[in-house]
């Protein structure tokens, strides 16, 4: 399946909107460190795509795009239909001076 690369513009609107689960995939400590609001963590080191919500879309973001398509592949070989990350990830959304918790 294809991955599907979202902007900053499109993970802005969909946290306002509700309509997807943002699923970060960096360390506890990166995400300790600061995280985009509303997003949850799942770290790749310890990934288990069971643990994902079921029925909700998920979008899954890194700190620069690379572990989430790896969370992707991960993702879609154990039967998951996802398939969107925010390809700039945390360090894009941090450097635009977006909002961090």
């Amino acid at each position: 399946m294809p991955v599907i690369d979202l902007d900053r513009e499109a993970v802005k609107q969909g946290l306002r909107e509700a309509s997807f689960v943002l699923v970060d995939v960096r360390e506890p400590h990166e995400f300790a460190a600061g995280h985009i609001p509303g997003a949850v963590s799942h770290p790749l080191s310890s990934f288990d795509p069971s643990a994902l919500p079921e029925g909700k879309r998920i979008v899954f973001s890194c700190a620069a795009g690379v572990r989430s398509v790896r969370a992707i592949e991960a993702a879609q070989a154990s039967g998951r239909d996802i398939r969107e990350h925010y390809k700039g990830g945390f360090k894009d959304w941090a450097a635009a001076g977006e909002p961090v918790e």
